[in-house]
C-alpha cells in the first residue's frame, strides 16, 4: 500500500509541475464554463443541465490528453524498467498511476463546483441531481482514465495512446447513442456496454447498483488489461 501511495504522489507532482496539465485544466474549465454560462445567462435558466449535458463529451477529449502519458512516457524515457528494479510490483505501478490520475481529475472536477454555487445564489437549485451529476462525471472520468491507462500501456508514443484511448472511449459513448438504430435483441447489451444510460441514471440522482457495477467492472477490466500489457513486456 505504501508503494501505491508513493507512486500516486509522484504522479500528482508530475501533473501539478507540468504546464500541459494546467493547459488541460484551463481548457476544461473554459469549455464547460461556456456551456454553463450560456445556459444560465443567455437562456436565463438557473440549471446545470447544459453543463451536465456536454461535460461527458468534453471528457472524451480531456481525459485521454492527461492519461496518455501514464505508462507511455515511462516507456519512452526508460524509467519503467527502473521502476521494475525497485521493490514495486506491476500491480502497484498500475494502481498508483490510476489513483494519481483520478486524484488529479477530481481536483479539476472540484473546481467546477463554482457552477452550482453560482446557480444556487441566483435561483432555487435542486441539489439531488447536482450531486448525482457530479458522481456520474466522477465515475465516467475514472472509467476513461482506466481506458487511457490501458491504451498508454500498449505503446511508448503518447499520441498513439491518446488516439487509442479516445477511440475506445468514443465507442463506449457512441454505443449508448445508437440504441434506437440497433436490433431489438441487441438493445439491452448495447445499453449496458455504453456510457449513456449509466451516466444518465446517476446524473438524475438514481444510484442503481447496476450502474455502479458497470463502472467498477470497466475500471477493473481496463486496469487488468493494462497489467497484462506490462507483464507481457517481460516475455
Amino acid at each position: 500500500m505504501n508503494n501505491i501511495l508513493v507512486i500516486t504522489r509522484k504522479e500528482l507532482r508530475h501533473y501539478f509541475n507540468a504546464p500541459m496539465a494546467y493547459v488541460i485544466m484551463i481548457a476544461f474549465l473554459l469549455i464547460n464554463g461556456w456551456f454553463f454560462g450560456s445556459n444560465l445567462f443567455l437562456n436565463n435558466q438557473a440549471s446545470l443541465r447544459g453543463y451536465f449535458g456536454m461535460a461527458p463529451l468534453i471528457l472524451l477529449f480531456v481525459v485521454p490528453a492527461f492519461a496518455m502519458r501514464l505508462i507511455a512516457e515511462e516507456k519512452k524515457q526508460g524509467t519503467l524498467e527502473l521502476l521494475v528494479t525497485m521493490p514495486i510490483t506491476d500491480i502497484e505501478i498500475i494502481a498508483g498511476k490510476f489513483f494519481g490520475a483520478v486524484t488529479f481529475y477530481a481536483a479539476i472536477l472540484g473546481l467546477t463546483l463554482v457552477y452550482p454555487i453560482v446557480v444556487s445564489s441566483v435561483g432555487n437549485l435542486d441539489w439531488g441531481p447536482v450531486i448525482g451529476g457530479y458522481l456520474g462525471l466522477f465515475f465516467m472520468g475514472s472509467g476513461l482514465i482506466a481506458v487511457g491507462l490501458f491504451a498508454s500501456s500498449l505503446t511508448d508514443n503518447q499520441i498513439v495512446a491518446f488516439i487509442v484511448s479516445f477511440l475506445l472511449g468514443f465507442t463506449l459513448f457512441l454505443l449508448g447513442k445508437m440504441l434506437s438504430y440497433a436490433p431489438t435483441a441487441l438493445v439491452p447489451l448495447l445499453s449496458f456496454i455504453g456510457f449513456d444510460s449509466h451516466f444518465d441514471n446517476i446524473s438524475k440522482g438514481i444510484i442503481d447498483t447496476r450502474d455502479l457495477l458497470y463502472y467498477f467492472s470497466l475500471i477493473f477490466l481496463m486496469l487488468f488489461l493494462g497489467l497484462q500489457s506490462l507483464l507481457n513486456r517481460k516475455k
